[in-house]
């Protein structure tokens, strides 16, 4: 596969779960700030939503201050926030285009329907009641262009590209979205049960959690959930496991060839796998999950570097 190609594919895997994440986090943000306001809060909420989206600092040059509708306009529909909704959008359709003969037919469909009619949306009315509708239906096209890629394409190296994005760019966000609240969950009092249910939201494991704990909420256990069980999609463990997976695969299909983002991606999956919840309290959850991030960086630099810039 030529390095150009493996790049679209990576992108547009990267692009699309970043659409759906930026969406998720908006409505988990818009609940827990109304929730806020009627309780005398200060609406938090949309800094810790910045940060975790990790451009709170180009927010600042361009906003004057830290508002619902400031925050909206950001990361809906602002073209300069290269992680804004419409920005993935566009982002992934060009890249899509770019190997339109990679993709099937379903995907594609998917992929360029949701460009048009996001196109013919008044985005200036996105806001108030507009604003849930509207970031279900982002996470409604993104589930649908997931599910045209898992039952339509071929198991071979561009569909592990796209894969290989998606599981990154997973991970990177629910190491963030657990990085910004580390310290709700390090203090463990009942007052931040709302923040807590929170956190869940934003990875869509609610009822995952009940599924796999059967009991109340409780700090560790969520932290444990998003970040060592395995059967949770949008935990460390599997996102980083499915990064390594991929990389080996990939690496089987070129007749064994490795390189740095090999060893670090399965570096990082056996250093999951036999870390302990109360092992990665006693180091302190941020200095873990600030790790974690500057890891995913490193390691989305490393494959690039492998397999686009080489």
């Amino acid at each position: 596969m030529l390095s150009s190609t493996a790049e679209c594919l990576f992108w547009l895997g990267r692009y699309t779960e970043r659409a759906a994440n930026i969406a998720r986090g908006l409505g988990v943000a818009s609940r827990m700030a109304s929730l806020s306001a009627s309780l005398g809060g200060d609406g938090a909420e949309w800094r810790a939503l910045l940060i975790a989206s990790g451009g709170e600092a180009a927010f600042s040059e361009k906003y004057p201050a830290i508002t619902q509708e400031a925050v909206v306009d950001w990361l809906v529909r602002d073209e300069d926030n290269p992680s804004g909704i419409v920005t993935c959008f566009d982002a992934a359709r060009r890249n899509g285009r770019a190997v339109r003969t990679a993709l099937t037919v379903d995907m594609w469909s998917a992929l360029n329907d949701s460009w048009n009619r996001l196109r013919k949306l008044d985005l200036s009315q996105i806001e108030g009641e507009a604003l849930p509708e509207f970031l279900d239906w982002v996470r409604e096209r993104v589930l649908l262009f997931n599910g045209a890629a898992h039952d339509t394409m071929l198991r071979g190296e561009a569909w592990r590209f796209v894969e290989l994005g998606t599981a990154l760019e997973r991970a990177d966000n629910s190491a963030r979205l657990l990085d910004v609240r580390h310290g709700m969950l390090a203090v463990g009092e009942t007052a931040e049960y709302a923040q807590w249910q929170a956190i869940l939201a934003s990875a869509s494991a609610g009822r995952a959690y009940q599924w796999v704990y059967r009991d109340r909420l409780e700090p560790r256990r969520i932290a444990e959930l998003l970040i060592l069980r395995p059967e949770l999609p949008r935990s460390l463990m599997a996102c980083f496991g499915r990064v390594s997976e991929i990389l080996e695969a990939i690496a089987t299909e070129q007749g064994g060839r490795r390189g740095e983002c090999h060893r670090m991606a399965g570096q990082l999956h056996a250093t999951l796998r036999y870390a302990r919840i109360e092992d990665i309290f006693a180091e302190g959850l941020h200095l873990f999950l600030t790790r974690k991030i500057e890891t995913a960086a490193a390691l989305g630099a490393a494959i690039e570097g492998f397999y686009i810039r080489a």
